[in-house]
């Protein structure tokens, strides 16, 4: 496809994307791409539900088109800009005003409104359809457990309708979404409303499109918009499994004429409506904490094998070789092909699937990158969100071109991926930044480093950081040890007598600290694990991946103590990694720390535990999963 012609901050890569062939006895579907982020998913979604379509190559498309969908990921000030040098704010403000059907996702549903708080002081205007704010969602939160939620809103969240009905007016049409399902969320902004205000008394505009409500701790927000011919959703539909792909399903069957018909849901028609601030029908588990479940994340180590073939490994204590075999030869664990081993566990319930590319293919060109490759094919089949990690930084093609990290980020975007992971690079990057602050060298944040360059372009929500402390133990036979302890390192200190991981009895009488790593846990730095984390969230990362060398592939269960460490350092999500052994590691983690999210390989690889009996056992204990009762598509 021709990629739109702008002047933005971010290189577009030049990376093919989907066509769709529209069929002439269905609308002619159009899709906006604005060139930030992972617009491959929605074209994939697209095509599996045996749709059509065409991308927008310029203003006379517009025109032409029957329902347009704008996707979006990342910073709305970089789509408001894109819109903006392209000469397209003016063209999709005059289709949406057409009446003919719109579909927004993410960003393309906040710009709809008046404005976004993302670089105050000064707001950033948007299409003005709306006339209400995006502001920030809060980090502090009395109604949670120590008074804070993480920002970004990251995970599965579930809907309600902002306004009831009455049962003669409940057969909506079209109806789009489906009750009591959970969609994927990403975002730090939200149309936050006040709970305790009455929108149906109010002259607020925002009750005339609040379709469904949303609750992130405290906080409320519209997860969608719905008026005469505009939809919106907060949530991405294309990420969101089977629940999200039904939505998508009855938006593209609807009649441009019935989407485009006055809506029978807002506040404005004149039939009897009451407002719902809260959710009138919450399950058990939903009806305290911040409102999202709990993640099961399966990770894919993926490289090279001896004979060169891309296979999925597992490592104990990060080495990937069988430890004997019988000619001898310690050949690399292979458990199997990564395209295939993540289309079963997108079927079998996981959240999100991570690739994690441990040989970088260093040789490689960019765009001959085969975890290009693999993300590309696993994003046709895979319909939750897709984590690419390895290789992203600043580097060399053979040929002596330079890519940026950025670059190479808006590479694995484009090919299907959601996130990218970072991992030597981040350690580097804040040991060059707390130089920097030793040094009073002003501004403490250069704004050259793969971090704040992607999560810059494309939003924190989209970078992850992948952390590999191991524990350094400390000679507890001294009597001054604690004197000689180095200061700078005092908030990683764990003291076995107070410890919390199962294997504190084991650890009586011993103290240690954790020492972050580099090169896949080969190289050890001067830096702990308290510091990289929260050195990385100034940076611009918007989750952290916390792995442990010393409990991967053990089998005894997240490190509890290294995981509330962190926990308590930083505000954004944390993805616990490293030692999961059975269902009750899961429950374990999930409910004596406050991880966002729990991830494991080997386990779900060798199936020696399935993602939907780690599900089961977490509903029995009370805490809030993903389910969905719709058929994998």
């Amino acid at each position: 496809m021709a990629q739109p012609a702008t002047d933005t901050i971010l290189p577009i890569p030049q990376v093919d994307q989907p066509t769709g062939h529209p069929r002439e006895h269905k609308a002619k579907l159009y899709i906006l791409d604005y060139g930030a982020g992972n617009v491959r998913s929605l074209a994939n979604s697209i095509k599996k539900l045996g749709y059509g379509f065409e991308w927008i190559e310029d203003d006379s498309d517009f025109d032409k088109a029957e329902k347009l969908i704008f996707p979006g990921v990342g910073a709305f000030s970089q789509a408001m800009e894109s819109l903006r040098s392209s000469g397209r704010f003016d063209s999709l403000l005059e289709y949406i005003k057409s009446g003919k059907p719109y579909f927004g996702i993410c960003i393309g549903m906040q710009v709809l409104f008046e404005s976004s708080e993302e670089t105050l002081p000064e707001p950033i205007k948007g299409l003005g359809v709306i006339n209400h704010p995006i502001r920030k969602f809060s980090s502090r939160d009395d109604s949670l457990l120590k008074g804070k939620k993480t920002v970004p809103h990251m995970g599965w969240n579930n809907t309600w309708k902002a306004w009831s009905t009455t049962s003669s007016e409940s057969d909506e049409t079209p109806k789009v979404m489906l009750d009591g399902e959970d969609y994927y969320f990403v975002h730090s902004y939200a149309a936050l409303i006040d709970p305790s205000t009455s929108i149906s008394d109010s002259n607020s505009p925002i009750k005339d499109f609040a379709y469904t409500l949303s609750r992130y701790g405290s906080e409320i927000y519209v997860s969608s918009v719905k008026k005469d011919n505009v939809f919106a959703t907060q949530f991405h539909p294309e990420k969101s499994g089977p629940a999200g792909l039904d939505l998508l399903r009855r938006w593209l069957e609807a009649s441009p004429q019935s989407l485009s018909a006055p809506s029978s849901t807002s506040a404005s028609t004149s039939s009897p409506k009451t407002w719902q601030p809260t959710n009138p029908n919450p399950s058990t588990q939903r009806k305290g904490g911040n409102g999202l479940t709990k993640r099961i994340v399966a990770c894919l180590d993926v490289r090279s094998n001896d004979q060169g073939d891309l296979v999925v490994t597992k490592g104990d204590q990060y080495d990937v070789r069988e430890k004997s075999s019988e000619d001898g030869d310690n050949k690399v664990r292979n458990l199997g092909k990564p395209v295939e081993l993540s289309q079963r566990y997108y079927l079998e319930g996981a959240d999100e699937i991570a690739f994690l590319n441990i040989t970088s293919f260093r040789s490689s060109a960019l765009l001959d990158q085969p975890m290009l490759d693999v993300v590309r094919n696993a994003a046709e089949t895979v319909f939750v969100p897709l984590t690419i990690g390895g290789g992203i930084k600043d580097t060399v093609d053979p040929d002596g071109t330079p890519r940026s990290a950025l670059e190479v980020a808006g590479a694995y975007f484009r090919s299907g991926a959601d996130k990218v992971s970072i991992g030597s690079e981040a350690v580097i990057a804040v040991e060059q930044l707390l130089q920097r602050e030793r040094d009073g060298v002003e501004p403490v944040l250069s704004g050259k480093t793969g971090i704040e360059t992607i999560s810059r372009g494309y939003g924190n929500q989209a970078v992850v950081v992948s952390i590999d402390p191991k524990r350094v133990y400390v000679d507890t036979t001294n009597p001054n040890w604690k004197e000689d302890f180095p200061k700078h390192h005092l908030n990683s200190l764990i003291v076995g007598d107070e410890a919390t991981s199962r294997t504190a009895s084991e650890e009586r009488g011993k103290a240690w600290w954790y020492q972050c790593t580099i090169s896949g846990g080969r190289d050890v730095r001067d830096i702990d694990v308290v510091q990289l984390a929260k050195g990385v969230e100034r940076l611009g990362a918007g989750e952290i991946l916390l792995n442990s060398v010393d409990r991967d592939g053990s089998g005894k269960g997240f490190d509890l103590d290294l995981v509330n460490l962190v926990k308590n350092a930083v505000s954004i999500p944390v993805v616990s990694s490293s030692g999961a052994g059975s269902p009750d590691d899961f429950i374990e983690v999930f409910q004596k720390t406050e991880t966002e999210a729990a991830l494991a390989a080997g386990i779900f690889h060798r199936k020696e535990v399935g993602i939907d009996q780690v599900k089961e056992r977490l509903e029995k204990e009370g805490l809030p999963v993903r389910r969905c009762g719709l058929n994998t598509i």
